[in-house]
């Protein structure tokens, strides 16, 4: 297109002010206000140009852009005013993705966040005695309960050891953070703030978003002291580092992934054996934290809160938003006289948590109470067995297949894995059965592309050139959204 036809079509363009005097935007205004409209009409107009100068337009499409011009503005406004965060359908597989939110919040919590936050509520203060209370104590009293109990679906799991009795409620106290980063802050800046912190190699993980152990250990002001090698520590490492100056042994729980082969790790026993006779606390950073016995599904080898706490570790720190199933939270759990120098420490009021955290987190754990595990969504979704998540992607292919028989969309059921996520039990799978998707027409990524783009956002993964939808990660009450986006694509 020339210079010439670029200007011509540039003089069609009608200015902002024009476009609010149309009897058609003047509506949206009435709706929406002035300065918005005002400002979605200037990013339409400067789309318009880009299109101009790039040749993207000639004078049929142009004309057409601008009779369109209003329901456009409407586009803007939406896309402008909407929700960035939106809800979405994870069919991926990954219970724990942290890309997606990590742990959806029970209905029950939901409620309980609306209802005390739309009002006052009594967040710090005593209704006994109408003096000002602490905000800790509304789930202190639950955690002392559950963690001074059997784990829920445990019986006769979990012997202490040596050293290792379990201890009464008034034992145990916790304390409720931003997240587990920030307990595994406040604890060390608590217990060892110029002192020195005793920790393997093979431990010294990064946990995500390129914040490692090592990085947090330093804004403690805690001095790491690094025993071991990478695939290899002993017992004997950690007891000939100790000195006048060690003020903590930390374990880190190696979040997504595992060390196998030739291979040693001093057992929690030894170290909890360790930390008692020289007087030294022991920490241990669970990352994902249970308080839901993951044997029961058949996944071993994830330590859980009470587990450690029994063994005799002094303080546990763990993560709201995984496998608690609750609010994004970092919770410190353990001997009340070092939790207590925690609550003392300045810090802690810097990373407090707010009265929605709370209210979701008091919800999570009165369910754990009553073991009433199924509302708990991450609960639910790691208890669902092969066959039961089948009957729902076999109801969901065949009210699809029922469309038109030359339709482009083919889908058939495979078996697959579903994974925790979040770092816990990294080699872990869940059986599951899948829904396989191809397209005539549209390769996987771009399949994968359009069900991104569905409303809800459908969120899959690609293998083998297919789209894998996986029921695990989809509520029942999502199905027939999700149904309904496949035979739109049929």
């Amino acid at each position: 297109m020339s210079a010439t036809n670029d200007s011509a079509l540039f003089l069609k363009l009608p200015s902002t002010d024009e476009l609010l005097r149309e009897p058609g935007i003047r509506v949206i205004i009435g709706r929406e206000g002035h300065s918005a409209v005002a400002d979605s009409i200037r990013v339409v107009l400067a789309r318009l140009r880009r299109e101009i100068a790039a040749g993207e337009l000639d004078e049929k499409s142009l004309g057409l852009a601008l009779d369109g011009l209003s329901a456009a503005v409407e586009r803007q406004l939406r896309h402008s005013l909407g929700y960035r965060l939106v809800p979405l359908i994870n069919a991926t597989g990954v219970v724990l993705h942290t890309n997606l939110g990590r742990a959806p919040l029970a209905a029950a919590a939901l409620e309980h966040v609306r209802s005390t936050a739309g009002a006052y509520s009594n967040l710090e203060f005593d209704l006994a005695t109408g003096e000002r209370g602490k905000r800790d104590v509304h789930v202190d009293r639950l955690f002392r309960k559950l963690l001074s109990e059997d784990p829920v679906g445990t019986s006769d799991h979990g012997s202490s050891g040596d050293g290792g009795e379990a201890r009464g409620s008034s034992a145990i106290s916790t304390i409720v953070v931003n997240n587990n980063a920030a307990g595994v802050l406040l604890a060390l800046n608590s217990l060892a703030e110029s002192g020195e912190v005793i920790v393997s190699r093979g431990e010294l993980v990064e946990i995500g978003g390129s914040f490692r152990i090592p990085d947090v250990m330093q804004k403690s002001h805690a001095m790491l002291r690094e025993v071991g090698t990478t695939n290899r520590t002993r017992i004997a490492d950690y007891e000939a580092a100790i000195n006048d100056r060690t003020r903590l042994l930390l374990r880190v729980h190696r979040s997504n992934f595992e060390i196998t082969g030739f291979t040693e790790q001093p057992t929690l026993e030894e170290l909890v054996a360790l930390a008692r006779k020289h007087r030294v606390p022991l920490m241990e950073d669970l990352g994902s934290g249970a308080l839901f016995d993951l044997r029961s599904i058949g996944i071993k080898g994830e330590p859980g809160v009470l587990d450690s706490l029994r063994m005799g570790v002094d303080i546990v720190t763990y993560s709201g938003d995984k496998l608690l199933g609750g609010p994004q939270a970092g919770l410190i759990s353990g001997r009340r006289d070092l939790v207590t120098r925690m609550r003392s420490n300045s810090l802690f009021r810097a990373l407090r948590v707010d009265k929605l955290t709370y209210a979701a987190l008091e919800t999570t754990l009165l369910a754990y109470v009553k073991r009433d595990h199924d509302s708990v969504p991450v609960l639910c979704m790691l208890r669902l067995s092969k066959d039961e998540i089948a009957r729902r992607a076999e109801e969901i292919v065949s009210g699809v297949r029922s469309r038109p028989a030359k339709s482009p969309l083919k889908l058939e059921l495979v078996d697959g894995e579903s994974v925790i996520g979040g770092g816990a039990a990294p080699s872990a799978l869940l059986a599951t059965r899948l829904i396989a998707l191809s397209h005539r027409d549209l390769s996987a990524e771009a399949l994968n592309a359009r069900l991104r783009e569905s409303r809800p956002p459908i969120i899959a993964r690609v293998e083998g050139g297919r789209v894998l939808l996986d029921l695990r990660t989809v509520f029942p009450e999502q199905d027939a959204n999700l149904a309904s986006t496949l035979a739109s694509l049929s």
